[in-house]
């Protein structure tokens, strides 16, 4: 317990005298974040090396382990090949951030570097191989799906923690409470040279937190961001080693929940709404809590307290009873709903509208668009127009429309006496939905007007495709949602029924013609 003091001491205290250097350095070459009218919520130009503060002092801690006692320099030795695995590509995700604080690096860029680094992670024994369920049984993952699971879980984790990088002191925060978690499992796994670096770890982000609280004089940058974030899904991949359980897995994920959650929630409210999966926006969590009126520091506060909860269920899983497991689950799952639903994203409520609309119409949109399709298949058979408009009233009783039409050309009916005719088209047969006469319906009638009706036209055309008419539906606006699926309409039954149109409208056409 001792050496643990002494390692969080030592990185503490370099965090807060060397965070101050940096912030004056970072400023001298340029390294700031300006505001703008983007993504940035800041009032003012902010150096944002901080990880290089973080970095520093987390290393410098780690070079004075070997002088810290017999049972530290003892650890340290022993796993120092295991160490430099860890530390190699925490440094290339470092160096990486650093470029990008200076120059900016795009979304493919980074997942490339994060792969790289994963994979080396990988190459150095550190991977998922094998679930074993509580309930029993273990799952053994072949060579190729270890390497995609692994790479996965660290460049998934990474990017969670940098997306949340939006508001003063949230990114450290979270990875504090992410790392005691970490420290937490990996004492209760006796896996010393874990803790020792979550340890570190800790002390570092906190030493700098005093910089980067709300108002922050210093950011994290990308230096900061990936670096914590690489970290801290390393360390967990690192600390699941000597249990590889479904539980080992998910003791991690849940204590990283709010980064999760962010990551989940970010990607499926971009994907409902069509913009780009890996898009900057104003649409996170903290953007969402600003918006509605928190403070920076009250949101933050508020967001402290989630992560403090969600890595309080994940440390409740170290007892892994399968009834406790259920309860935290649940729980979560329930809360995390709920949150979001009072985030009120434009997205979701859109979503949930439309799964209310399918529960409660589900069952009349199905009639609906099962009358049009055996419509289409009765309009294959009529031989006359009488049989024709009993088809389409039969279709039409669904009371899906107000009223309808079937109109064809005056240059099709009557191809020798067009060109004498007043009107390009006329009315053959009307309906409206209270049963009134085909003279009363609803294309003559006065009381109510296009602005409040809309009016569905589908172009009717011979095997050439020229035009010979259409059939046009009608609706009040004030109605709700029209059922009906328009690609049936516009599909087999349009089809069907300009065929239908031709053969039994033919009689009366010839008829005309030689009249």
């Amino acid at each position: 317990m001792r050496s643990y003091v002494t390692l969080f001491t030592l990185s503490f205290v370099t965090a807060l005298l060397v965070t101050p250097l940096v912030r004056r350095k970072a400023t001298q070459w340029g390294a700031v974040a300006v505001p703008d009218n983007g993504r940035h919520i800041h009032a003012r130009p902010t150096p944002r090396l901080g990880g290089v503060a973080i970095y520093i002092a987390f290393i410098a801690a780690l070079l004075c382990m070997p002088f810290l006692g017999n049972m530290v320099s003892d650890i340290f030795r022993a796993n120092l090949p295991n160490l430099l695995t860890l530390l190699v590509p925490a440094t290339l995700i470092f160096l990486f951030g650093i470029y990008d604080d200076f120059r900016g690096a795009s979304a493919t860029q980074k997942v490339i570097v994060q792969a790289l680094a994963a994979a080396m992670i990988f190459a150095g024994g550190f991977r998922i191989e094998n679930l074993s369920s509580p309930f029993g049984g273990v799952w053994h993952f072949p060579v190729w799906l270890s390497f995609a699971v692994t790479v996965l879980w660290v460049i998934g984790l990474t990017n969670a923690f940098n997306l949340i990088d939006g508001i003063d002191g949230l990114t450290a925060g979270a990875s504090v409470f992410a790392l005691i978690s970490i420290l937490v499992f990996s004492v209760a796994q006796e896996n010393p040279q874990i803790s020792q670096l979550a340890v570190v770890l800790i002390g570092a982000v906190m030493g700098f937190l005093r910089f980067n609280f709300n108002p922050a004089t210093i950011f994290l940058g990308d230096s900061g961001s990936l670096f914590l974030g690489f970290m801290v899904a390393v360390l967990s991949l690192a600390g699941s080693q000597k249990g590889s359980t479904i539980v080992a897995i998910a003791i991690p994920l849940i204590s990283f929940g709010l980064p999760v959650t962010e990551v989940g929630v970010s990607l499926v409210r971009r994907f409902l709404s069509g913009q780009p999966l890996l898009a900057g926006d104003r649409g996170h969590i903290h953007h969402r809590l600003l918006q509605q009126g928190f403070s920076q520091r009250q949101a933050v506060i508020l967001l402290y307290t989630v992560c403090a909860l969600f890595s309080l269920f994940g440390i409740m899983l170290l007892n892994p009873k399968q009834e406790l497991a259920a309860l935290v689950f649940f729980v979560l799952g329930v809360g995390i709903v709920f949150g979001v639903q009072r985030l009120r994203y434009a997205e979701f409520s859109e979503l949930s509208d439309q799964i209310k609309r399918s529960v409660t119409r589900g069952r009349r949109t199905l009639a609906v668009n099962v009358r049009v399709r055996r419509t289409s298949e009765d309009l294959s058979n009529v031989q006359t127009a009488a049989q024709l408009f009993t088809t389409l009233e039969k279709m039409l009783e669904t009371d899906e429309f107000d009223c309808a039409e079937l109109e064809v050309k005056n240059d099709w009916l009557f191809p020798i006496r067009a060109g004498s005719l007043d009107e390009v088209s006329r009315v053959i047969w009307a309906w409206k939905r209270d049963g009134q006469k085909p003279e009363e319906v609803f294309y003559s009638d006065q009381n109510l007007q296009d602005s409040q009706r809309w009016v569905l036209g589908v172009p009717l055309t011979d095997e050439h495709g020229n035009g010979i008419g259409k059939i046009i539906f009608y609706r009040t606006l004030s109605a709700p949602a029209p059922a009906v699926d328009l690609k049936h309409l516009c599909g087999d039954f349009q089809r069907e029924l300009s065929a239908a149109l031709i053969r039994c409208v033919g009689e009366e056409r010839l008829s005309y013609t030689s009249g």
